[in-house]
């Protein structure tokens, strides 16, 4: 039996499609890039103050980052940042796997 004030729906995989931002993949890629730096920071078990300094920041920004705020930073900073917590950044280009052409955006983290 369904609960009729259920209104949920299923979501289409990008919270920010979901809610009507613009350039939602983008959003969704920022996201994906500051989770993985998150990681990393958690990982080492390194403070705010630590992680400023090794990034460049100062620990305001590093606070708003770990809390999910990318708000100010581009694609490109945030890749510099992950090359500062020693990781390599790849980004390989292949023709569209599908028939319509229509091309993706993958971010692969750490296993």
């Amino acid at each position: 039996m369904t609960d009729p004030d259920d209104r949920s729906e299923a979501g289409s995989g990008n919270v920010f499609a979901d809610l009507g931002f613009p350039t939602p993949e983008e959003h969704l890629r920022k996201a994906e890039f500051v989770y993985l730096i998150s990681g990393i920071i958690a990982e080492r078990g390194l403070t705010q103050a630590q992680a400023a300094a090794m990034l460049g920041l100062d620990q305001p920004k590093v606070s708003a980052l770990v809390r999910g705020q990318f708000r100010g930073f581009s694609t490109g900073r945030l890749l510099r940042l992950l090359n500062r917590l020693g990781q390599d950044v790849a980004i390989p280009l292949a023709p569209a796997a599908t028939p319509e052409g229509q091309t993706q955006l993958v971010v692969a983290g750490r296993p």
